[in-house]
């Protein structure tokens, strides 16, 4: 159809409203449609307009993406996309070094509140492996930890030995419960396995301290000897002037066991063969009662030489002996006969000891028992 043949139509369509007397009518409506049109494409382009401009703000801003927790603590960020450049770039992630095998010694300065636990744990160490690198430190007693002192951080579990005169590998590594070769070839040693020799006699300079990766020993005793009996107490005189004399007849304990102070929980140290830490330190305060745990002679009391301070030793017969250690004063005197509950001495901080409470150990047939067994439950 032809541009003038539409225009004829529309024309003859216009003049027929026109004689029927609707063309002014007509006229207004369809100029009310064209100003409706003309709106609705003027607002669409707005909204166009406006939608653009946020798109493009939007593309200039990375998308953030949460962390994820990492296996050994800490958080990963993952991927990062920039929509902008329409480029996936990836962000930068803190590279994380893998924990290599430590080979040198450190030295660790003790803390104020610091355990022969807590050091452990914090080098990923076991506890004995403190004591056992720093026996002239520590003498094997972890009561002995005290703020200011250096220690010997071992790389890996073991013991700490210095070469001595006349010493054989076999003999040596024999004592420790490992194999020659577990010495010679650990890299902190620095030792030449070509140079070395004849194992007993090897060419190792006298005063050389090795590690001996694995290595276990027994702990030197700095407690008071098993086997403190009222026929013989004398067993006790290495520790100090509380050792007493023979004991004929006496108080025979009941076999079995109070505690032997006012609160049931500890405040320190737990009984630790591994620590060698044969007792539990129970809490109290300064000058509370001491009670005997069960009826027996006192076969110690005095003090220790070896941390323990203010110290008594009972013999309950039948082989069983309870200790109590750090006392602010003492209420019995040796060989004297004791009831199970009569107060013996006052909780206190002598010795070794970080602070107020009461060392308790029991032993039976020369060997320790574990209070937590025995006593009621608290």
């Amino acid at each position: 159809m032809s541009k003038e043949h539409s225009r004829g139509l529309l024309s003859r369509f216009f003049n027929f409203f026109v004689q029927l007397g609707l063309g002014e009518g007509l006229l207004r409506v369809g100029t009310g449609i064209l100003s409706l049109v003309l709106v609705g494409v003027v607002i669409a382009a707005i909204r166009t307009s406006a939608t653009r401009a946020e798109a493009v703000e939007a593309a200039k801003t990375p998308v953030v993406v949460p962390t994820v927790s990492a296996g050994g603590g800490g958080s990963v960020p993952q991927p990062v996309v920039d929509v902008f450049e329409g480029v996936p770039r990836l962000a930068q992630e803190r590279t994380i070094i893998p924990s290599r095998p430590r080979q040198e010694i450190l030295k660790y300065t003790v803390l104020e509140g610091d355990t022969i636990f807590g050091i452990a744990e914090k080098f990923g160490l076991k506890p004995e492996t403190i004591l056992w690198g720093n026996y002239y430190v520590l003498l094997d007693n972890p009561h002995s930890l005290q703020p200011g002192q250096v220690l010997n951080i071992l790389p890996v579990d073991g013991t700490y030995h210095e070469w001595q005169q006349g010493e054989g590998l076999n003999a040596v590594a024999r004592y420790y419960g490992v194999k020659p070769e577990d010495i010679i070839n650990y890299p902190a040693n620095h030792l030449d396995a070509a140079s070395i020799g004849d194992y007993a006699n090897p060419n190792i300079p006298p005063g050389t301290w090795l590690i001996v990766p694995g290595g276990k020993r027994n702990f030197i005793s700095w407690s008071a000897p098993l086997g403190v009996t009222r026929e013989n107490p004398a067993l006790a005189r290495v520790l100090g002037e509380g050792a007493c004399g023979p004991v004929s007849g006496g108080a025979v304990g009941y076999g079995s066991f109070i505690w032997p102070s006012n609160k049931h929980y500890l405040s320190g140290f737990d009984y630790s063969p591994s620590t060698n830490h044969w007792g539990i330190d129970i809490a109290g305060n300064e000058g509370e009662a001491v009670y005997a745990t069960d009826a027996g002679v006192v076969v110690y009391a005095g003090w220790n030489n070896y941390g323990y301070g203010n110290m008594i030793m009972i013999d309950h017969g039948g082989g069983f002996q309870s200790l109590y250690a750090h006392l602010s004063a003492l209420n019995v005197v040796c060989g004297q006969s004791v009831g199970q509950g009569d107060v013996i001495g006052a909780i206190g901080t002598t010795g070794r000891s970080s602070g107020p409470h009461l060392h308790f150990e029991i032993r039976a047939s020369s060997s320790f028992v574990n209070p937590w067994d025995v006593l009621p439950a608290p």
